[in-house]
């Protein structure tokens, strides 16, 4: 009996992992387009002036360090 169940119960998984194997054309085209947004978007903070002015500042101190 205890053999049976465990058998079903293999079966049952095994169905389970295989229907749902992986992603299909429109979720990788809508994640596509959702990493090329945020792409984006990141390019546009890092080059504006302010974050370009926090960087040039950390790195102009950090080459100022007396060792």
């Amino acid at each position: 009996m205890w053999g049976q169940l465990c058998v079903r119960a293999s079966r049952r998984k095994a169905r389970g992992v295989r229907g749902d194997a992986g992603m299909v054309t429109s979720e990788y085209a809508m994640g596509l387009i959702a990493a090329v947004g945020f792409a984006g978007l990141l390019y546009k903070v890092v080059t504006s002036g302010q974050v370009r002015a926090a960087l040039q500042a950390v790195v102009e101190k950090a080459l100022d360090v007396q060792f």
